[in-house]
């Protein structure tokens, strides 16, 4: 790269929040959508669009001329305005639509506590939300819009492989199946209509598991699902036996690597030999595209800063290593996904 090209790349960098949050505001302000729904016409003048969402052209000169060195909208030799692909994809493809949203709502205003994160070892930028130890302590009493932000970023890299996934969970007919980590219940609902006779519990924090709960009783389902409470970070804490299948679904990237064992060592107390416990993980090194590695990598940084401040998006080798050191075998080994791989896991 020449010098001048890696400067440009350099001062994108320093002012990368101020096109970020340019992005943010073209969007709420219904900027993007008025450019690509008038894009058939050659494009839309300044003034076009300040009078169709009554907005300034003071305001939308500021957005848009750095939009415009951004690559994210262009200008014609007449001045009239359409979306580049970047821009396109901003304002269009769901799953750029999702992550900004978890970032704008989620992580932005924490991300500045980063560095103390990394030199404590804290969620720092927990501090913008509430007094707890980590996210999932209060994510029950967040804001509903930060809820839906991240409640959609977190399912939106989970449901499409349910599908795929409940082939392999059922592969066995459990009967009885632990969820841990059952988040909005979602996964237990599926199993529950996938499979009449499976009966599902779901292990989670109080406030997660009531929602989960209301939700399995808005659809009839409260006979076959069930739940109990518990903190994974407490001392001695234990599930009981009586599972043929135990499930945990993007869970063990919530946790350090030490918080990891204790998990699995404590799930492997409760199994017999014939009880399959069932990893699902996006793992950072298992990325068919540079995209997918790089969003991953930056998912990372939430959980530095906010999330509990030790866990990261992992490698599949520091799973299976940790697995295998908690008394299991790795049986098999199944990519699930654009994303996913799932492990199937037996007690040794």
């Amino acid at each position: 790269m020449k010098a001048i090209d890696a400067l440009q790349e350099a001062q994108k960098i320093a002012f990368a929040p101020f096109v970020f949050q340019t992005t943010i505001s073209l969007r709420k302000l219904g900027v993007f959508d008025f450019i690509f729904d008038n894009h058939s016409d050659g494009g839309v003048t300044i003034s076009d669009i300040s009078k169709g969402l009554s907005i300034s052209e003071y305001g939308l000169g500021v957005l848009l001329e750095i939009a415009e060195s951004s690559d994210i909208v262009r200008k014609n030799s007449q001045g009239w305005y359409e979306l580049t692909k970047i821009g396109y994809f901003l304002n269009n493809n769901k799953t750029t639509g999702v992550n900004i949203n978890f970032t704008n709502d989620v992580c932005y205003k924490g991300l500045f506590h980063l560095y103390e994160s990394i030199k404590t070892g804290k969620p720092a930028g927990l501090v913008e939300f509430g007094n707890w130890n980590t996210i999932y302590e209060g994510l029950s009493q967040l804001t509903p819009e930060i809820q839906k932000s991240w409640f959609e970023f977190d399912h939106h890299y989970s449901d499409d492989i349910f599908s795929d996934a409940l082939k392999i969970v059922f592969n066995n007919n459990p009967k009885v199946l632990f969820d841990i980590g059952g988040n909005t219940g979602k996964f237990a609902i599926h199993c529950c209509n996938y499979d009449n006779s499976v009966k599902v519990k779901i292990f989670d924090l109080p406030g997660q598991l009531n929602k989960a709960l209301s939700n399995v009783k808005s659809v009839g389902l409260e006979s076959r699902i069930s739940g109990q409470e518990i903190n994974w970070l407490s001392e001695n804490t234990q599930i009981p036996k009586g599972a043929n299948t135990i499930w945990m679904c993007q869970f063990l990237d919530c946790f350090s690597e030490d918080e990891i064992l204790k998990i699995l060592k404590t799930c492997v107390k409760s199994m017999d030999l014939e009880t399959e416990l069932l990893i699902m993980e996006t793992f950072t090194d298992r990325q068919k595209f540079d995209n997918a590695k790089f969003i991953l990598e930056a998912t990372s940084l939430y959980f530095t800063v906010l999330a509990n401040g030790n866990s990261k998006m992992y490698k599949a080798e520091i799973i299976i290593n940790l697995a295998e050191k908690a008394g299991l075998t790795i049986k098999e080994d199944i990519a699930v996904g654009e994303y996913h791989t799932l492990l199937v896991c037996k007690k040794s």
